[in-house]
């Protein structure tokens, strides 16, 4: 199939490389490794679900400080078991890092983990 010529040319526009010196969606650490691409995508999809957004907001809105499970229930109105599976979803995702505290667990957020989110999802 041929194309009309002002649709080639058209393709050819969006297809030729930047001359006007702005780079145009590259990732500044070039492509990813296996491995990364795994651990960044479990990470994305474990924010995916907007429940574990709004555990995660919580739990960040406390910046440095470490946020109980039995405060979050009340928070987003669903039951400790559920808040739990939720937190813990995120806590093998590497986005939250959990301690038990007697019988509470207590959760904090990770920087490092956002850092490299951030990295990733800043196409220059």
């Amino acid at each position: 199939m041929t194309l009309a010529p002002d649709v080639q040319a058209t393709a050819a526009d969006q297809c030729a490389p930047a001359t006007t010196g702005t780079e145009c969606c590259s990732l500044s650490a070039g492509p990813m490794t296996v491995d990364d691409a795994q651990r960044i995508a479990g990470r994305l999809k474990a924010l995916s679900d907007p429940t574990r957004l709004r555990l995660l907001s919580h739990v960040a809105a406390q910046g440095c400080g470490a946020v109980c499970v039995c405060d979050l229930t009340a928070v987003v109105g669903i039951s400790q078991p559920t808040v739990s599976h939720h937190m813990k979803k995120l806590v093998d995702a590497g986005l939250l890092t959990r301690e038990q505290r007697g019988k509470w667990a207590h959760y904090t957020v990770v920087p490092e983990a956002f850092a490299e989110l951030r990295a990733f999802l800043d196409l220059r």
